[in-house]
């Protein structure tokens, strides 16, 4: 069996009091493209901090490519490249000067250099101002630097923390493509807020909250889920659903709240069966009317609420509101 590209096991990060990682143990194999959710505080960034060395742990380990996040940081360091959140820049130095002293920090061979640095410019579409100073640069091209920056020593690894944050929809479109033609070549953990990004990009989601992994799969799997039939009907609602939960093709029945005599239902079907015709006829021979009648897939926005919402529900008054406190801007470093 391969050695994992990521090997995350019992990890937990403190801040004091505070439990910002709790527990979380993954795995990321060589070459997957992999989607990192959570909302803000649920313990994201403090994990790829972690990862890229650059906070320990509280207990538990890492490992990247084999090497241990700890004890071996300087191996992790010459595997990984990391886009934090907030892009390290020196705003007095320009573009291409920037990235060619980043590229004699992590090591790049001399006679390949400047290729390699044309190579990040031309991928992160930041030819163009090449010889702008960073300190006048929007936040969108920052962004893009940093990931030029991420990719300059061409890593089998890339650990990129809101990639996106900034960029136009353009833009965004063209970082997507570089991410996902970087798939496959390099290990890619990606962390964002935007779920769509995460559907056309990732191979693999993994849901992080309150500091604690919640979900864990692929986007195949998602995409595979048993849809639900929505169905709103006018009549009776315990006769309604007495009637639907007898049909030899339904699982599964849930009523919903009657809203003007109108009483919704969402219907699990055996075998993943599609009975919108054959439960319309049904409903409308029992002198039922018919409102609404429509197959619902689960998405990943449906998936990524029902996981963040259960938490709310379930999450004691004392725990509630605890993240980590903001961490400083890192410095550049190889």
């Amino acid at each position: 069996m391969a050695t994992p590209a990521i090997d995350v096991q019992h990890l937990t990060k403190s801040y004091g009091t505070v439990l910002a990682v709790d527990d979380v143990s993954f795995q990321v194999r060589p070459g997957e493209l992999v989607g990192f959710l959570g909302p803000n505080g649920a313990g994201k960034s403090t994990c790829m901090r972690v990862l890229t060395t650059w906070q320990p742990a509280s207990s538990g380990y890492a490992r990247i490519a084999g090497f241990d996040v700890m004890y071996q940081s300087m191996e992790v360091r010459r595997r990984v490249g990391y886009l934090p959140e907030s892009v390290p820049l020196y705003p007095e130095m320009q573009v291409r000067e920037y990235l060619s002293y980043r590229a004699r920090l992590k090591g790049v061979d001399r006679r390949g250099r400047t290729a390699r640095i044309d190579y990040c410019l031309d991928k992160c579409r930041i030819k163009g101002v090449e010889r702008r100073l960073l300190g006048t640069l929007s936040k969108g091209y920052r962004q893009r630097v940093g990931l030029a920056d991420a990719m300059l020593a061409d890593p089998p690894i890339l650990i990129l923390d809101e990639p996106t944050s900034g960029l136009d929809p353009v833009q965004i479109a063209e970082t997507l493509n570089t991410i996902k033609e970087l798939g496959g070549g390099h290990t890619v953990l990606l962390s964002t807020h935007i779920l769509s990004e995460v559907e056309k990009v990732c191979e693999r989601v993994i849901i992080i909250n309150r500091g604690r992994i919640k979900f864990d799969d692929t986007m195949r799997a998602i995409a595979g889920r048993e849809p639900t039939h929505v169905v709103e009907v006018r009549g009776p609602a315990d006769a309604v659903l007495a009637y639907l939960r007898e049909q030899p093709e339904v699982a599964a029945v849930t009523a919903r709240p009657a809203d003007g005599g109108v009483t919704g239902f969402e219907v699990k079907t055996r075998d993943r069966k599609d009975l919108r015709e054959d439960l319309a006829r049904r409903l409308l021979g029992k002198g039922w009317g018919v409102r609404r009648l429509d197959l619902r897939r689960e998405s990943l926005e449906d998936l990524f609420s029902a996981v963040v919402l259960r938490d709310l529900a379930t999450a004691s008054p004392a725990a509630d509101g605890q993240v980590a406190p903001p961490e400083p801007t890192p410095t550049p470093a190889a």
